[in-house]
């Protein structure tokens, strides 16, 4: 497992995850939004950085949520705002 630093363009956050391979510039990957909804990131960036211990270069990606789904995240928010919930088998 490869331990990758992703910079959220979209959140202005950073966080590690774990990959078997580091995906490619223009490749997809889902991350989890603060809402517990996965989301679709596009990859823009990815470059190598020395760990601040031996001789490993970590690398790093920068990521933007994907247009189709940045659209579908921005009417999730505000369904939030109004207080409307999805509730798959309320009585």
């Amino acid at each position: 497992m490869i331990e990758v630093e992703i910079q959220n363009e979209e959140r202005q956050t950073q966080d590690r995850l774990r990959f078997s391979a580091v995906p490619r510039i223009g490749e997809g990957i889902r991350l989890k939004e603060p809402n517990g909804f996965w989301a679709s990131y596009d990859v823009l960036d990815v470059w190598y950085q020395k760990a601040e211990y031996g001789e490993v270069w970590v690398p790093y990606l920068h990521v933007r949520m994907t247009p189709a789904d940045s659209e579908a995240s921005t009417a999730a928010n505000d369904a939030e705002e109004n207080e409307r919930e999805v509730v798959p088998f309320r009585t």
